[in-house]
């Protein structure tokens, strides 16, 4: 027994030194996450304190849970819950299942230069800023831009969609849709690769078209992945993406549009009520974590290895 526990300490080093170029490229990230994800959480305190800046950390007083007990009390909150929630439901049933189909639909693409250009058009839009995406739709939906315009030139009359309440949701969706779904799709591209070429030529034998070939050999071949992407974005359910939803809202449509991103910024950021947000970003994290966990023990239930 004593001489396993000395050949410890020997056998790790071996491992490392063996893994030592795969812990080099891992390092740049690790310290990113350590210096901008988990030294910040230090500041999680002030959730349980009335906090002052002036007097920082140790000074300001301590309160409690009584700034998650003004969540609860606070009727604008739960509408603010509301609307995030939508949203995020709206983002999983569309801007989540598109990249699965484009990524199918250019996996059955065998025109390799045509699909490599479907592929960059499609990846392009990523590398775009919310602030840009903000620009174009603004030029493009304004009461007096090219689209109204258009639409006039063609005797019909204008549309009002920046300041219509019915159509933002709709709105921001598409927006995610345009921007993100290329990018979305290299994982399962990279996902479909991995399926074994045979499994199609069975399928074929067996008489399987290309849509049963689909459903039967496509499909469930990249589920895992599917699965394990759908858990991570779980954890993020409350957020919806804070730049985007503040540089598209307005008095007009801040009913449906008010989300509790912006709501954090405004209160905390603009109010200066740094306990009352960090409690509320807590709360949302909590709630992330609480999904994750619930999820991926579904899905190891169900057979499926999950993310841990």
């Amino acid at each position: 027994m004593e001489v396993i526990k000395g050949r410890r300490p020997n056998v790790w080093w071996q491992r490392f030194m063996k893994e030592r170029y795969l812990w080099l490229m891992a390092l740049p990230g690790v310290i990113y996450f350590c210096i901008y994800k988990y030294v910040p959480m230090l500041g999680i305190v002030i959730a349980f304190q009335k906090y002052v800046p002036s007097k920082g950390f140790l000074g300001s007083q301590w309160v409690g849970l009584d700034n998650f007990r003004r969540i609860f009390d606070s009727p604008e909150i739960g509408h603010y819950f509301m609307n995030t929630v939508i949203i995020s439901f709206y983002q999983i049933v569309f801007a989540f299942t598109i990249p699965i189909v484009i990524a199918i639909l250019l996996n059955e693409i065998r025109a390799v230069l045509f699909k490599k250009v479907v592929q960059t058009l499609l990846y392009l839009p990523h590398f775009l800023s919310w602030v840009v995406v903000a620009g174009i739709f603004y030029l493009l939906f304004q009461s007096d831009g090219q689209v109204n315009h258009l639409l006039k030139d063609w005797g019909m009359q204008p549309i009002n969609i920046l300041s219509n309440k019915d159509n933002f949701r709709a709105m921001l969706i598409l927006q995610v849709i345009w921007k993100e779904s290329g990018w979305g799709t290299i994982i399962y591209l990279a996902a479909l690769t991995g399926i074994d070429p045979e499994l199609y030529e069975a399928a074929k034998m067996d008489g399987a078209g290309r849509l049963k070939q689909i459903f039967h050999v496509t499909l469930p071949g990249i589920r895992s992945t599917i699965i394990i992407l759908f858990i991570l974005r779980l954890g993020t359910v409350l957020d919806v993406g804070f730049e985007q939803v503040y540089l598209m809202l307005n008095a007009s449509v801040s009913e449906v549009g008010e989300v509790l991103d912006t709501y954090v910024y405004r209160m905390g950021v603009v109010n200066g009520n740094f306990s009352f947000t960090t409690a509320v970003g807590l709360l949302k994290g909590i709630v992330g974590m609480i999904l994750i966990v619930a999820a991926n023990k579904l899905a190891r239930t169900f057979g499926e290895k999950g993310v841990y």
